[in-house]
């Protein structure tokens, strides 16, 4: 089955459990706000309890597009020339040790005595 389809599918079922339950509670008078929760609760255990099948299929659709897209950025992905000239310049820098150096575009900042 298409992946949107299974999805679209497993959501309206889902939402249709919920409407008939909130319906029948407020056919009975409970409050609204009070039927809405309930309605909910309800509703997640009739679908934990009758629609396995299209909540796994829903949840095989989610687990191999979330695997295609994992292999897709595992791919290596192609270093521009730029980059790699970027890069090897890069590495090519002497490393500084010490602290007490300073780049050579830093402002000289000397210290100013307090007048106080």
């Amino acid at each position: 089955m298409n992946s949107g389809r299974t999805w679209i599918l497993y959501s309206l079922i889902r939402l249709g459990v919920f409407a008939v339950v909130l319906a029948l509670l407020l056919f009975l008078q409970i409050v609204p706000w009070v039927a809405a929760i309930l309605a909910a609760i309800i509703a997640l255990c009739i679908s934990i309890i009758f629609l396995r099948r299209p909540r796994e299929e829903a949840s095989k659709t989610l687990y191999d597009a979330r695997a295609n897209r994992s292999a897709r950025s595992a791919a290596p992905a192609r270093v521009s020339e730029d980059e790699s000239v970027e890069d090897r310049a890069v590495d090519d820098q002497p490393e500084t040790s010490g602290s007490d150096e300073r780049p050579a575009d830093a402002p000289v900042v000397e210290d100013q005595p307090d007048t106080k």
